[in-house]
């Protein structure tokens, strides 16, 4: 071997790794803080929101010794490698690497924050996220604060209260594994030499779910707008009131609610589901610093909207006294509609779920009115929508740092300049509830969620900050000193049917749920007097109980497993005395109506039970078997339409065998013909649309038969599909694009015995007869 290698070899033997003290040093020399610029007047209260400058030059001091002491820089770093699987790029500061791998530390002392909201190593899917722990031992209560240190310092760290040993954060994460540290300062503790004394760490992984459509937040200017929000004087000249502010605010506003809603998803056994923002690479704002330092991050996306509108018209007081205020509203919503249906531009088959806020919406101190507000959310087939004002914007966070100060500020609202909104917003941690509350109310109602009978979707949101904050500030609502302690179970919360409508809906899908099934229609079944069968080809989840002059839903059945990876049940039956079992006893003899949901985002309502399981919906076959209509598609409301029905013969004669189905279209269904094989036909509806129709023939040496319909059904029948037993479909014959898709398969153990339905000028009501 040439003795040069040899060299080389002896060497790369007999080096040796970095020292220990090298490691010491890197540890201590984190960076700094520096100042909080936080909006709230408590400070003094509170304590500083950012570690005590003290402990700050500590750590520097530490680190300048260390050079001193060893009379030589600490060593140059050697070259990095490449990353490979033993990197240590999941690190951070205080966060011990093994085998190149993050090491689970257990905590320094018992003082050591404890998670208790999250599990080490799971999954999330928002980018700022709710954390909920305790100090030591809760019955020894601790205040202080606790220190947040994010991932690899991709974010500044950030100072949250300790109260009786109570905690709340929100963190900043990078996508993919985060290793956070978490630092306690005791309240009447020495700030620590070196580093602190009681830390603990935890592994978060956040997987963004860019597979799923996301809410859209909009800001929407008037033609003239003078691109400003209602502000008393002190806030204008401290933070300003004009366009950027506002959407830092509305950004800040758009996590909170994001933040909450996955807490609550998780609560309630649905994992960490939550709807995601369009975000886009530009100017940090979730924290202050970033606006200083001009640092780019990838944040949810503030579309700014210019409407065709004027100001006049917008906050026009003489128009709003004139109409009815639903009226009024109504107005502004519809306005917002067309500014965004323009802006975006849908197009077929593409839904989008856009949160708005009036920028222009301005306190009328004279005529102690808010002028240019709407509180309004739905949406129609491509856009779902909710609208907001602007009025209680001054008092929202514009930044992470700011939340805690925002939620605990007691300054009372100056109605010279700012509304106090139903009477409820006397201070300003009290407005912040109700700005960022009822805005997600609002957004509630665009994710398709109705009035309950507690949670946001009741006005449960007026304590909103309980979830952000571990103690409440004095109430000017109620008079009191607030929520001593805010533990989960003060919280404000989504209903738990709220939160199975989002288990469902697509802006909460995850990457591991099954593909979405298109057909999201839910058909209904008498199959005995009192007895229905429900089917859905994407599942039933649950359905809502009604009793008459019930305005929200009281009870309800669930039919997810929990834990169960096989979804909810297609076919599900109920039983009236079951049913009427569920609800308050004082309304079990009401007029029962039911509200059947499917996983695939649909709704059949049954206004009347009783009627639905009587013995009209029985249809006696010529042999003697009972037969069952299911519920009928279309809305039979042309004018001089007619009843119809036919009872196949195939179905009671077994000589006759179907041999093909003919269907007669145009721009809508006409009628069907069934085709027996002895020449002999039935027709349902009338031969109109395309001369002669068009003929499905089925496959009868291999014992083929009509197996069911899929439908494109609204106020009439668009459209019509065969379904056969081999598996075998039709081109669907007439609109293939009308209405909504609905597909008719008896249930188990039953079979087609006849169709019936209305025709007028064409056929506008379609369904099923089945037997056993």
């Amino acid at each position: 071997m040439p003795s040069f290698l040899k060299d080389l070899r002896r060497k790369s033997i007999t080096r040796k790794p970095p020292s220990a003290d090298s490691e010491k040093w890197s540890a201590s020399n984190t960076s700094s803080n520096g100042t909080n610029k936080s909006s709230s007047t408590l400070n003094s209260f509170l304590g500083s929101s950012t570690p005590p400058s003290t402990l700050l030059s500590e750590r520097s001091k530490s680190a300048t010794n260390l050079v001193a002491t060893n009379g030589s820089p600490p060593p140059v770093p050697t070259r990095p490698s490449v990353v490979s699987s033993k990197s240590n790029r999941y690190s951070i500061v205080g966060s011990p690497v093994s085998n190149g791998q993050p090491r689970n530390m257990a905590a320094t002392s018992p003082l050591a924050p404890r998670v208790v909201s999250i599990s080490d190593n799971s999954w999330v899917h928002q980018k700022v996220f709710l954390i909920y722990g305790q100090i030591g031992d809760v019955t020894q209560p601790q205040d202080g604060h606790v220190i947040v240190c994010h991932h690899q310092d991709s974010f500044p760290q950030t100072s949250w209260p300790v109260f009786d040993s109570h905690f709340k954060t929100l963190v900043h994460l990078q996508p993919g594994p985060n290793r956070l540290r978490l630092d306690f300062l005791p309240a009447k503790a020495a700030p620590p030499t070196s580093s602190p004394a009681h830390s603990s760490w935890i592994n978060i992984n956040y997987l963004p779910l860019n597979a799923s459509p996301p809410l859209h937040l909009v800001i929407l200017l008037a033609r003239n707008s003078p691109e400003t929000y209602d502000a008393v004087p002190e806030r204008v000249q401290r933070e300003g009131n004009g366009l950027a502010t506002a959407i830092r605010k509305y950004r800040m506003s758009a996590y909170l609610w994001q933040a909450f809603t996955g807490e609550q998803m998780n609560r309630n056994n649905f994992g960490r589901r939550c709807f995601r923002f369009e975000e886009e690479w530009q100017q940090g704002t979730l924290t202050y610093r970033d606006t200083e330092t001009n640092q780019m991050r990838n944040e949810a996306k503030i579309h700014i909207i210019r409407m065709e509108k004027t100001l006049q018209e917008i906050r026009d007081l003489e128009v709003a006294q004139q109409y009815e205020p639903a009226k009024r509203k109504g107005d502004l919503y519809s306005w917002a509609m067309d500014a965004v249906r323009a802006y975006f531009a849908p197009r077929p088959g593409q839904k989008q779920y856009v949160s708005c806020m009036y920028l222009d919406t301005h306190w009328d101190s004279q005529y102690k009115t808010v002028r240019g507000h709407a509180a309004l959310g739905g949406g129609s087939d491509d856009l779902q929508l909710a609208v907001f004002g602007s009025h209680a914007l001054q008092s929202y966070p514009a930044s992470i740092e700011e939340v805690v100060p925002a939620f605990m500020d007691c300054t009372r609202t100056d109605t010279n300049f700012v509304a106090n909104d139903l009477n409820e917003s006397g201070s300003n941690w009290e407005a912040a509830n109700i700005g960022i509350g009822a805005h997600l109310h609002e957004t509630g109602h665009l994710l398709g969620c109705p009035h309950q009978e507690s949670g946001v979707m009741l006005r449960d949101y007026i304590k909103l900050n309980r979830t952000f904050v571990a103690r409440e500030a004095f109430a000017t609502r109620t008079k009191s000193p607030g929520q001593r302690l805010c533990l989960p179970k003060d919280e404000c919360t989504w209903h738990r049917l709220d939160t199975l409508r989002f288990r469902f809906h697509p802006c909460f899908r995850l990457p591991t749920d099954p593909s979405p099934n298109q057909d999201g229609s839910v058909q209904v079944w008498t199959v005995d007097v009192g007895n229905v069968l429900a089917t859905a080809s994407s599942g039933i989840p649950f359905i809502e109980l009604f009793a008459e002059g019930d305005d929200v839903c009281h009870a309800w059945i669930e039919y997810m497993e929990p834990g169960s990876s096989n979804g909810p049940p297609r076919q599900v039956s109920l039983i009236e005395g079951e049913l009427r079992s569920r609800l308050p006893e004082k309304s079990r003899n009401k007029k029962l109506k039911i509200d059947i949901f499917s996983a695939g985002g649909g709704k059949h309502t049954v206004e009347d039970f009783n009627q639905l399981a009587s013995k009209a919906s029985r249809v006696k076959l010529p042999d003697g078997r009972a037969g069952f209509r299911g519920g009928k598609l279309g809305f039979s409301q042309q004018d001089g339409t007619q009843a119809q029905e036919i009872l196949l013969q195939s179905a009671f004669q077994q000589t006759k065998l179907l041999r093909a189905v003919r269907v007669y279209s145009g721009f809508c269904l006409d009628g069907v013909e069934f085709i027996y094989e002895d020449s002999t036909t039935q027709l349902f509806g009338k031969r109109g649309g395309k001369p002669g129709g068009s003929e499905f023939a089925l496959d009868t040496r291999r014992g083929e038969i009509l197996m069911g319909f899929y439908l494109r059904a609204g106020v009439w029948i668009d459209g019509l599909q065969i379904l056969t037993s081999l598996g075998r479909k039709s081109e669907i014959y007439g609109n293939a694009t009308g209405g909504s898709g609905h597909t008719l398969i008896p249930p188990r153990g039953y079979s087609i015995a006849g169709v019936y339905g209305t025709c007028g000028q064409w056929v506008d009501g379609f369904g099923m007869i089945i037997t056993r």
